[in-house]
């Protein structure tokens, strides 16, 4: 893994990407489509700094074996160049090998007002319920603001759900700049036009989730899955008992299924409409 240097200069350059994978868990589809296949795309187009966040998956200490933490920091790493990230191209390295990190995430939490983070919506929603809240699950936002920021980041590619926390490290730059003079590149939120956000196979209003995966068979489709579970979770899917296919009409898990084919095969939703127009949700799940 190589290890990047904190704040390079950006004179003359090509737009700068960051973005990170918590190694909380195996990777699954939603993982690769949303954001892995994206930056292998991209990545001779830009300067790319992808980063393994181990420091993010402590927020929930009770849930953290340390020995299975590292081992997943360098499989997550594994993982991100065997999807095809080159490492001549890419900087990859984990993040708690940069301390950097954790300083510039300290002077930051100094300007940051705490209703800020009280408003973020992924809070409210992981700490719905629990009786015991850790600074580190209010607070991981400011690290990931400072993540960011190091790098002097331009782009931010992310699913929908984390567009709030790009908007939360602009508008904390743009403190840090009030109070201090200009520092920090404002970095914004690129989110895919298709594949962003793909849903739980057993759950389709839900996103799919590595911490569900691990409880619930079938709601995921792990990268290192074998073809024959693959295809059982595929064609176990939640969809309905109708016919319809066609994207703008359909159930949330048909629409699911089209957009998993669609981003794979690269094909236009309206061609795959047309192919299985008429056959039902089988024909469907054998296609995905």
């Amino acid at each position: 893994m190589t290890h990047p240097d904190p704040a390079p200069s950006r004179a003359g350059a090509r737009p700068r990407v960051f973005s990170g994978m918590q190694p909380t868990s195996d990777l699954h589809l939603g993982n690769y489509l949303g954001a892995l296949k994206q930056w292998v795309a991209g990545q001779h187009e830009r300067e790319n700094v992808f980063c393994v966040v181990d420091l993010h998956a402590l927020t929930i200490p009770e849930a953290i074996d340390p020995a299975q933490l590292r081992a997943r920091s360098r499989a997550v790493a594994a993982m991100y160049l065997a999807s095809g990230l080159d490492p001549e191209t890419a900087t990859v390295f984990v993040q708690s090998h940069v301390p950097e990190h954790t300083e510039a995430a300290w002077l930051l939490n100094c300007v940051t007002p705490l209703g800020w983070l009280h408003r973020m919506t992924q809070f409210k929603a992981k700490t719905e319920g629990r009786a015991s809240i850790g600074t580190g699950l209010l607070d991981y936002p400011v690290l990931q603001a400072a993540d960011i920021l190091l790098y002097d980041t331009d782009e931010v590619p992310v699913g929908e759900d984390q567009v709030q926390h790009v908007e939360l490290t602009r508008d904390i730059a743009v403190r840090f700049h009030h109070l201090f003079g200009d520092v920090f590149v404002l970095p914004k939120a690129v989110v895919p036009t298709s594949g962003a956000r793909v849903m739980g196979l057993d759950e389709p209003t839900a996103k799919m989730s590595k911490s569900i995966a691990d409880e619930r068979p079938g709601h995921a489709v792990r990268l290192l899955d074998p073809p024959n579970v693959i295809r059982k979770a595929i064609m176990s899917a939640v969809t309905d008992s109708e016919r319809e296919t066609r994207f703008e009409h359909a159930s949330p898990g048909v629409r699911n299924l089209l957009t998993i084919w669609q981003v794979l095969s690269g094909r236009p939703m309206t061609d795959l409409e047309a192919e299985v127009e008429g056959k039902g949700y089988g024909a469907l799940a054998s296609e995905a």
